[in-house]
């Protein structure tokens, strides 16, 4: 019996090597990366996958340069109100997981607004992992746990994670070829298929949705069985 997909998980990595190929700023690769992640969402609703996740920005990224951040900062700033409406337009959901500090109350008041904008939107959910640790995102699951008087079990943990309403994913994409998670999704990803695209994020469009559905309808899932 062949298994629908329920939760993809892009960890969207190679935007700055797409630009140095090209002759290009590097910054230029995180622009393109963004409009990848417009077409992909797109190419979710249509296809109606309930759950597509990126991973955009981790809370390691805050070591890159300063002109990086800022430029990585104002870009989503700049794009998520008109991105947010589009997504209502089309049914489809915003969550976004990640830790609040030290992202600024300006962009954290924009999230916020595109979260709302979304939240009686039916369709596919997308979940924006920004300025997150799969690490950090246990541990603060721990905490609250904690904090309600609950014994931790996995269960507890699980209603404690970043957005609980997102599954496990049942599949991963790393872009760029790398093969690590590096932190992505460590609660969610104990059964996840992984693939390891050679094709750097930027170069991404909703076509390529197919591609990873066909290879996740191609793989034998046993869950330890």
């Amino acid at each position: 019996m062949e298994e629908t997909i329920k939760h993809i998980g892009i960890i969207a990595d190679g935007n700055r090597r797409w630009a140095r190929e090209r002759g290009l700023p590097t910054l230029e690769g995180h622009k393109k990366g963004l409009d990848a992640v417009e077409s992909l969402i797109e190419a979710a609703g249509k296809k109606q996958i309930p759950y597509l996740s990126f991973y955009l920005f981790s809370t390691e990224n805050w070591n890159r340069s300063e002109e990086e951040v800022s430029y990585l900062m104002k870009l989503l700033s700049d794009r998520i109100g008109s991105l947010a409406k589009k997504m209502q337009k089309n049914n489809i959901r915003l969550l976004v997981l990640g830790a609040r500090e030290p992202v600024s109350p300006a962009l954290l008041k924009k999230l916020d607004d595109a979260v709302a904008l979304t939240k009686d939107c039916t369709g596919t959910t997308v979940g924006f992992c920004f300025n997150y640790g799969g690490k950090q995102e246990i541990a603060d699951a721990v905490n609250e746990a904690l904090a309600a008087g609950e014994k931790i079990t996995p269960e507890t943990i699980e209603n404690h994670l970043y957005a609980p309403e997102i599954p496990a994913c049942d599949l991963i994409v790393r872009t760029s070829g790398e093969q690590r998670l590096s932190g992505y999704m460590l609660w969610r990803s104990s059964y996840a298929e992984l693939l390891f695209e050679p094709k750097y994020f930027p170069a991404l469009d909703g076509s390529d949705l197919d591609h990873f559905i066909d290879e996740f309808k191609n793989r034998q899932r046993r869950f330890g069985k």
